[in-house]
């Protein structure tokens, strides 16, 4: 990651659900005294269909939106909310941290920054940016651990089943999207803590 640093002002760190975007962006603002934001603090959408550590129940909306929507459109709709209501501020924020140098830098990161949609500002200079990628049987465990997959009903396991394969089916086309456009791709597998991905 050191490589990343010389001259920028903004990093940026996209990745699907679950690859440890938020864990290396936090631990990075860290290391380099850096303010950190999350994309997913900018826009609402329907969010992980499970019950969360505060105890609520999966609002009914989220759950009729998993339930009756197939994989793809799933990932279709998130892509086109991520264009329409999340992508406009990040532009914005990567702009003002760039141009006005007596603000602090930013590591931003979040689903949201999808290889082409970003493309504009990656070409900007004083951006780098990174994307995290893992194996299925990464994002499943992950996920079954932080849902509690095997302790809920069969009605909540079939919609965090969706949320699965809505997160492997984004992962897939992410990755062949970065190869495509020639952006650096980390399997976070590859590296065993997040201070190692720091000094990548």
């Amino acid at each position: 990651m050191n490589k990343l640093i010389n001259e920028t002002r903004v990093i940026l760190i996209g990745g699907s659900s679950h690859a440890g975007k938020s864990t290396l962006a936090q631990a990075l603002a860290v290391e380099l005294g850096w303010s950190y934001c999350s994309t997913d603090k900018l826009a609402r959408h329907p969010g992980r269909p499970w019950v969360g550590v505060d105890g609520k129940a999966i609002p009914q909306h989220v759950a009729e939106y998993y339930r009756e929507m197939s994989v793809e459109a799933l990932f279709l709709d998130v892509l086109s909310h991520y264009e329409k209501n999340v992508l406009p501020q990040v532009e914005v924020i990567v702009h003002s941290h760039v141009s006005d140098k007596s603000k602090e830098c930013v590591v931003i990161e979040g689903s949201a920054l999808w290889p082409k949609l970003v493309t504009n500002l990656v070409s900007v200079p004083g951006v780098k940016a990174i994307w995290l990628t893992a194996s299925n049987q990464l994002f499943q465990s992950r996920i079954n651990r932080e849902s509690n997959f095997c302790n809920v009903s069969e009605d909540e396991k079939y919609l965090i089943q969706k949320f699965i394969e809505r997160t492997l089916f984004y992962n897939k086309y992410m990755r062949q999207e970065v190869e495509d456009l020639g952006f650096m791709c980390i399997d976070v597998e590859s590296v065993s803590t997040a201070d190692e991905l720091v000094k990548f």
